[in-house]
């Protein structure tokens, strides 16, 4: 029954990239799965994620970022520190802005609340919350529809207002690169997965894939990023996984959690689109880095659309990782003092 449905949701999410890429639409192998996944969700469709299976196509991203970083964009590092510096103040006005939002007009409790307007990992903030009380499926919602919302949007405003073309292929194809290189890569993929997971470190199937890859392309023993085909593959479990969490919803949490996920994602738009317009008229960066590094997508969704874009992929991967490492790390303090307030 398992296989019976993750293969529906296969053809399903195939179905979606045929739709955008007959329509011309942009990054038809994430937006198209993304949105077949979701309008059958809607639809009462059986659907299921791949698991171990999807999260191996994010070891892909992790490599891509990490051979990203080399001794050039090593370099360039202190330049971003200034734009670097606003993350904190970025996150604490999501909090000071976000938090009340949701208790004081969607009505969530204090923890819930609190938990779903960070925009950290997914899985760390379902699991901090889950454990200082919070409701697990509202927060869940919440959190897929930032994603949903800021993936869709970002592209939205790249093509219509600023004119990028995001058809363009990800990267030279597999038949173009060094099999020695490719294995390599693949090496990284894997060991990074396995040796983060061990450690038990946040986001492992990309962080440890890109620190691997980074140390590789560092030391000159990778010099080109993944081959097309494999971040093509990526994209299409990354929006595939997206619009698959919206299984099983109901009436009521469509017209409360996702319209409340609705409202505060455009919150969090108007927000970012503050910072970037901050750093790009500061000449701390150009205007789509400096967009990107600040959209509060997913990690993976948004590295996706700085690659497709050709943005600068380290400037907007350390801005995000920055994001996710300060808002996860303080996830427990924020639970404890939560803990004390209901005492």
């Amino acid at each position: 029954m398992r296989y019976r449905t993750q293969l529906i949701t296969l053809v399903i999410s195939a179905l979606g990239v045929v739709a955008f890429a007959a329509a011309a639409l942009p990054l038809p192998f994430l937006l198209g799965p993304m949105t077949a996944c979701l309008l059958a969700a809607l639809a009462g469709a059986p659907l299921q994620g791949l698991g171990w299976f999807q999260v191996l196509m994010r070891t892909i991203l992790g490599v891509t970022v990490g051979a990203s970083f080399t001794p050039e964009v090593v370099a360039r590092l202190p330049d971003m520190a200034l734009s670097v510096a606003l993350v904190p103040l970025f996150i604490l006005l999501i909090g000071v802005i976000g938090v009340p939002f949701f208790t004081r007009i969607c009505k969530y409790d204090p923890v819930t609340a609190y938990y779903a307007a960070m925009p950290g990992g997914l899985q760390d903030m379902l699991v901090f919350g889950e454990e200082a009380g919070g409701k697990v499926r509202t927060m869940s919602l919440i959190h897929a529809t930032r994603v949903l919302v800021i993936v869709v949007l970002v592209p939205v405003l790249m093509t219509v207002v600023w004119g990028y073309d995001l058809n363009r292929p990800p990267g030279a194809p597999a038949s173009a690169l060094p099999w020695s290189e490719m294995l390599l890569m693949a090496i990284a993929g894997l060991g990074g997965w396995l040796i983060a997971a061990r450690i038990k470190l946040f986001g492992a199937s990309i962080l440890g894939p890109m620190i691997v890859a980074g140390a590789m392309s560092l030391t000159g023993l990778i010099e080109h990023r993944p081959p097309a085909e494999a971040i093509l593959a990526a994209q299409f479990f990354i929006g595939l996984g997206v619009g698959a969490k919206y299984v099983g919803i109901t009436g009521r949490e469509l017209r409360f959690d996702v319209t409340a996920g609705i409202g505060y994602c455009l919150i969090l738009a108007i927000l970012a689109l503050i910072f970037a317009e901050a750093v790009a008229l500061s000449g701390l960066a150009p205007q789509l880095d400096a967009f990107l590094a600040f959209a509060p997508g997913g990690q993976s969704e948004m590295a996706i659309i700085a690659i497709i874009a050709g943005a600068d992929l380290a400037f907007v991967v350390t801005h995000h990782l920055l994001r996710m490492i300060l808002v996860i790390s303080f996830a427990p303090l924020v639970r404890r003092w939560l803990a004390k307030g209901k005492t």
